[in-house]
């Protein structure tokens, strides 16, 4: 990251950090930036018709319950997608009003299964790319690579904000030092052959 993309970096008279070491909002809007970054170039989210076809491309396969359904996708997409419980049940129930899909209750959890109508859909709907990012499909980066780049980077970024809360003024510059250096270890990766 470069100086001017963190609003004149960690350091310095335009750092984003208060008096005593504390972060100032400069700072909050800059770690709101990076995870923004993160989620748009490593972990973009999917749209509402996604979720739709994810589902109904998942249980094409065999019937699910909705954290089965969470949890494959998130398999699928190496980690790069985990649709939230809030997008994922309500695109169950207005498949079920649709009649695309029915629910069976057992121990307490729904199974969600296709019903024809369901499966005429799928069926004409066959020859579409999966739902879920997958490398080569042009949708996402190597979902595996790039989102373990994504986590670190997130993490790095939640690790820095937390020294900007609860440390000295020598534990943030130290800090500030660690992530100068990290940036240019990054940069000196690309500029590899």
């Amino acid at each position: 990251m470069s100086d001017s993309y963190m609003g004149g970096g960690f350091g310095g008279s335009s750092s984003g950090w208060g008096k005593g070491g504390n972060p100032g909002p400069n700072l909050w809007e800059a770690m709101e930036q990076l995870r923004g970054m993160f989620e748009q170039k490593v972990a973009p989210r999917m749209g509402k018709g996604d979720v739709r076809a994810a589902v109904l491309a998942l249980l094409a396969e065999k019937p699910m319950h909705g954290y089965q359904i969470i949890s494959e996708i998130a398999e699928r997409s190496g980690g790069a997608w985990k649709p939230s419980a809030g997008s994922v049940y309500p695109t169950l129930q207005l498949l079920a009003d649709e009649g695309l899909i029915s629910a069976e209750e057992s121990n307490g959890r729904k199974t969600y299964t296709l019903t024809e109508l369901g499966r005429a859909e799928v069926a004409a709907s066959g020859d579409r790319p999966a739902p879920w990012p997958t490398a080569g499909s042009g949708r996402s980066h190597d979902t595996g690579a790039a989102g373990s780049l994504g986590k670190a980077g997130f993490e790095l970024a939640q690790a820095a904000a937390q020294v900007g809360r609860t440390g000295t003024p020598e534990q943030v510059k130290e800090a500030v030092d660690v992530l100068d250096e990290a940036r240019r270890r990054l940069y000196s990766i690309l500029a590899k052959d």
